[in-house]
This record gives C-alpha cells, sequence and structure tokens, in this order.
C-alpha cells in the first residue's frame, strides 16, 4: 500500500509537470542528476576524476558508471533491512551521501533527521562506542576541511591531498554504517503490524 500510494504519487505529479512543460521539466528535474558533473572540490571521491577531465566531453558510459557502487549497495540495504523501515532509510540515506558523486556538508542534514527515529534501537552506548564514531565522523571531515581551505583560501595544489581525504571519508561514513548495523536491534515494521492485525482479528471472534 505504502508503495503504491507512494508512486502513484510520484507518477501523478510528474506527468502533470511534462505536460505542463515538456522535456524542459523532466531534463531539470529528473534526467540532469543522472548525468551531472561537477568539477568543484568536494567530499566525493569522485570528484578529482572529474576535476581531471572536466575539459573532455565525459560519455554517457563514464557519467553513469559512478551510480554503479551506489546502485549496488542501495539493493543490499534495501533486500536486507527493508523490513525494519526507519533503519532501512537511515542507512539508505547515510549510503547514498557517501557513495554519490557530488557531497557537500548541507548533504549531511538527510540522515542527521532521521537518526532519532533510530538511536532508541540502538545498543551502542555513549561511552566509548559512540563517542569513537563522533570522534572518528568529525575527525575525517576536520582532516578534509584542512586540505580544502589550503585549496580554497591559500591556493595550494593540494588536489591529491583532498582526494586521499576524500577516501578517508569515505571509509569513516561505511565504518559508521556497520556499526549502526552491528549494534541495532531490529524491529521489522511490517512484521508487527501483521501479527497486531492478526491479535485484533483473534479478538474479534
Amino acid at each position: 500500500m505504502f508503495a503504491m500510494v507512494s508512486g502513484s504519487v510520484f507518477i501523478l505529479c510528474t506527468g502533470l509537470f511534462f505536460f505542463l512543460y515538456r522535456w524542459e521539466f523532466l531534463n531539470e528535474a529528473l534526467l540532469y542528476h543522472l548525468t551531472r558533473t561537477d568539477p568543484r572540490h568536494n567530499f566525493s571521491i569522485y570528484f578529482y576524476h572529474i576535476y581531471l577531465h572536466f575539459e573532455h566531453e565525459f560519455s554517457v558510459v563514464e557519467k553513469l558508471i559512478s551510480f554503479l557502487p551506489q546502485l549496488i549497495v542501495q539493493l543490499v540495504l534495501i533486500f536486507r533491512f527493508a523490513q525494519d523501515l526507519l533503519f532501512c532509510l537511515f542507512l539508505q540515506t547515510v549510503a547514498f551521501v557517501a557513495f554519490n558523486k557530488v557531497i557537500t556538508a548541507q548533504y549531511f542534514v538527510w540522515f542527521f533527521c532521521l537518526l532519532p527515529l533510530i538511536l532508541p534501537w540502538s545498543k551502542m552506548k555513549l561511552k566509548w562506542e559512540g563517542l569513537s564514531c563522533v570522534v572518528l565522523w568529525m575527525g575525517a571531515q576536520t582532516h578534509w576541511l584542512l586540505w580544502g581551505y589550503l585549496l580554497e583560501f591559500k591556493g595550494k595544489n593540494v588536489f591529491l591531498q583532498l582526494w586521499l581525504a576524500g577516501l578517508v571519508f569515505l571509509a569513516a561514513n561505511t565504518f559508521l554504517l556497520i556499526m549502526f548495523i552491528r549494534h541495532h536491534r531490529y524491529s521489522p515494521v511490517f512484521k508487527q503490524l501483521g501479527q497486531a492485525t492478526s491479535g485484533n482479528r483473534d479478538k474479534s471472534e
């Protein structure tokens, strides 16, 4: 039911605005993100390759191939954690941002807003595991920002170091995903709803 309602609303809205604005809407709203290239430095591990080859036209295959790791991770998370809906949404959002072609600081808000919804089911203690995760994530980000500052404000040629810092940041995000998965108390939403419905039916009988 959730998938049907969500899919129907998405298709209806997309169809309405495609009828009003044609291909301009479709390109600006959806298709552009499949082939977007951004040569400016950002947290993504793909930025350096894009920066080095930006003057040359990227083929469609080159533009889309960066989506392959992202797609594989998303499918694995869906098949493994779909029953625990809130936790699955959180993991998907973190993974989507971590493996995206472009990552800027405002992207982190996407999964920060979901964090309070999964913390009550986490067995991770603030001391020391939770604290170490916070320090690791902030440390990896600060390490990247150091090189970003040297590039942006000091004009230093530190593109390679910045790219390596991006790899460290990806590793930190991956480690956090693993930690959240290992310390989560699974709470299958759809299974609970099914049991509740069955229990209500038994009581009514």
